[in-house]
């Protein structure tokens, strides 16, 4: 009995391992430098996704992966913050913002395994929805939509409805 409690043991450790092998070797095959979208219908209307989305203030409230935000001094373009609640703190700054229609950010440190940035696009979707897109440019390690994914389910969550968000073509959205 003691034998098969070791047994299973080594077998789950060696299944870990091999999936953390595959992930990462799954990571290396996909290009560094990328452009990708995902996109989702929102239950709110441009206006208010917008307030959420633009103000660096309110990402905590509705991002479980920021706990919390520094801000830091504006750009001539909006403005700038750090969030503190992953592996290190990011710095973004506001690249372009058109309310309610779209806003770009980036990252501004340099010292990271991965950068580039966002645009959210909000277009209007019914008479109290949205179609809210987020294409990243950016390069990345491993994944290139999880993160989108992941967001617009939290901005979803936040405004009263799971979202299915979905992978877009970037190439059809102009990007």
């Amino acid at each position: 009995m003691h034998m098969n409690w070791l047994s299973f043991g080594l077998g789950a450790l060696v299944g870990l391992i091999a999936l953390v092998l595959l992930v990462t070797v799954i990571g290396w095959t996909l290009p560094r430098d990328h452009v990708a979208a995902v996109s989702a219908r929102i239950a709110a209307p441009p206006e208010t996704v917008w307030a959420l989305i633009a103000d660096p203030r309110a990402l905590p409230t509705w991002r479980t992966d920021v706990k919390r935000v520094e801000e830091l001094p504006p750009t001539p373009n909006g403005p700038a913050w750090r969030e503190y609640g992953g592996e290190r703190p990011i710095s973004y700054a506001t690249v372009l913002a058109e309310p309610p229609r779209r806003l770009v950010g980036r990252i501004t440190d340099t010292n990271l395994p991965f950068g580039g940035g966002w645009e959210w696009r909000i277009d209007p979707d019914g008479d109290a929805a949205s179609r809210v897109t987020i294409v990243e440019r950016g390069s990345v390690v491993v994944g290139h939509t999880a993160t989108m994914e992941r967001t617009l389910r939290a901005l979803g969550r936040k405004l009263g409805a799971e979202p299915a968000p979905q992978p877009v073509d970037a190439a059809t959205l102009g990007a």
